[in-house]
């Protein structure tokens, strides 16, 4: 079974390099939370200091990456109390 196309509502082409960016809609935002709790995910070196930890992503605009993630930690941590959370509205914010 095919992916189906996505719904684009807006493109732009650089047209010195021919690179191609598009807006495409979503259903909403899936993000993995803990005990009902938004979460951050790091991953570094418990033996080495460098490069420094690395932030991973936690929201996904697909809801296939959100679930496989969640399977992941719930395995990796033993516990049942990983979730994965549909946003569809919020509070707009500006940067102050």
């Amino acid at each position: 079974m095919s992916r189906p196309k996505p719904t684009i509502l807006l493109s732009y082409t650089d047209p010195a390099t021919y690179r191609a960016e598009e807006v495409l809609e979503a259903s909403g935002i899936y993000a993995v939370f803990h005990d009902s709790k938004p979460i951050n995910l790091r991953t570094l070196n418990s033996l080495v200091s460098y490069p420094g930890p690395k932030y991973r992503k936690v929201s996904f605009s697909n809801p296939g990456h959100a679930f496989n993630l969640c399977t992941k930690l719930n395995t990796m941590f033993r516990t049942d109390k990983f979730s994965v959370v549909l946003l569809v509205a919020g509070q707009q914010i500006n940067e102050e």
